[in-house]
C-alpha cells in the first residue's frame, strides 16, 4: 500500500471537487475520481454497462485504484470523488473522511448546477442526492465526518489533519 491513501467521499454537492482541487493547488498528489477514474459498470462485477449513465453504475476500477495506491513514491495521496463500488477498494485507505452539508446546502449547490454536465443538474438527479443525503447509503459508515459547510480552506485543514494524524 502507499504511504497514506486518503479517500474523500461524500454525496453530490458536498464539495469532494473543491476539496481535491485546493489539495492539488496546495501542492498534494491528488486523484479526481469522478474525472480520472470512473466509467459506467457493474458495481460488483466491474463489467461495463451499456446503455445511459446510471447513477448506481458510476464505479472506479478496483485495480486501477489499487495500483494508485501501492505507489510509494510520493507522502500522501488523495482520492476525491464518490464510487458505488467504494467497498471493493476501502481497504487500501488510511484515512476515509466523508463531506458533509445541512439539506439547505445541498439544496443550493445542487441548483448551482442546472444547466451543467455535473451529477445535480437535473430535478431526477437533484431529488436522489436529497433522497441520498437523507439516507446516507451511497458514502462509506466508517469514516470521519467532516462539516463541508464551512469555508473551503477550513474543510481542506481538517482533511489534512485527519491524513497527518491517520484517523
Amino acid at each position: 500500500m502507499g504511504v497514506r491513501n486518503v479517500l474523500v467521499e461524500g454525496v453530490s454537492g458536498t464539495g469532494k471537487t473543491s476539496v481535491a482541487t485546493e489539495l492539488q493547488r496546495r501542492g498534494f498528489h491528488v486523484v479526481h475520481g469522478d474525472r480520472e477514474l470512473a466509467h459506467q459498470a457493474d458495481p460488483v462485477t466491474g463489467e461495463p454497462t451499456g446503455g445511459p449513465a446510471r447513477h448506481e453504475h458510476h464505479v472506479w476500477p478496483v485495480d486501477a485504484v489499487r495500483r494508485i495506491a501501492a505507489d510509494r513514491s510520493r507522502p500522501v495521496t488523495f482520492f476525491c470523488g464518490g464510487s458505488r463500488n467504494w467497498a471493493r477498494f476501502l481497504d487500501v485507505f488510511d484515512v476515509v473522511v466523508v463531506l458533509t452539508v445541512d439539506a439547505a446546502t445541498l439544496q443550493r449547490r445542487l441548483a448551482a448546477r442546472a444547466g451543467t454536465d455535473e451529477w445535480g443538474a437535473t430535478a431526477e438527479q437533484r431529488e436522489r442526492s436529497r433522497r441520498l443525503h437523507a439516507t446516507q447509503e451511497d458514502v462509506p459508515a466508517v469514516g470521519v465526518r467532516v462539516d463541508a459547510t464551512r469555508p473551503l480552506a477550513e474543510v481542506v485543514d481538517e482533511v489534512l489533519a485527519l491524513a497527518a494524524a491517520g484517523a
